[in-house]
């Protein structure tokens, strides 16, 4: 399923967040999420904003905001069963890109120490280092992890 960008209605705001000013969602069935769209996907959604809400997004902001959705959708892919999917709010201030993945596992990510002789275990803390905040929750279906990118 995939929601279109747009301006987010009265009814669908969170009581917890602000509205956002543009939103765009994916879900993807098992075997289908491929990294190159959720990159592609951002770059979208980047160049709308721009476009349609007046944001300024710098070129290291969406550099950084690709890494980061490339990461987390890689480690929804490779460490969870069943369909995964991805979230792209851009703030009501415009100043920040949230990018949330869910999958269906219930294993929160673990952020390792930085360690040059480790083979693989890098990605969740590249996201860290590119995000002003990151969060996991865990849930009875799975998990989601989202990341502030600063635009």
């Amino acid at each position: 399923m995939i929601i279109p960008l747009r301006k987010q209605a009265p009814d669908e705001r969170e009581r917890k967040r602000p509205a956002a000013a543009l939103r765009y969602g994916a879900t993807w069935v098992p075997g289908a999420a491929r990294t190159a769209d959720a990159r592609r996907a951002v770059h979208a959604f980047l160049v709308r904003a721009a476009r349609t809400a007046h944001t300024r997004v710098t070129a290291r902001a969406e550099q950084d905001a690709q890494l980061v959705v490339s990461e987390l959708v890689t480690n929804a892919v490779r460490h969870a069963p069943g369909p995964c999917g991805l979230m792209l709010e851009l703030s009501a201030d415009r100043a920040r890109l949230d990018i949330t993945v869910w999958d269906t596992s219930p294993t929160l990510p673990l952020l390792h120490e930085r360690d040059g002789t480790r083979v693989g275990g890098h990605g969740l803390y590249l996201v860290h280092a590119c995000s002003r905040a990151l969060t996991a929750t865990a849930g009875p279906g799975g998990k989601q992890i989202t990341a502030e990118v600063a635009l």
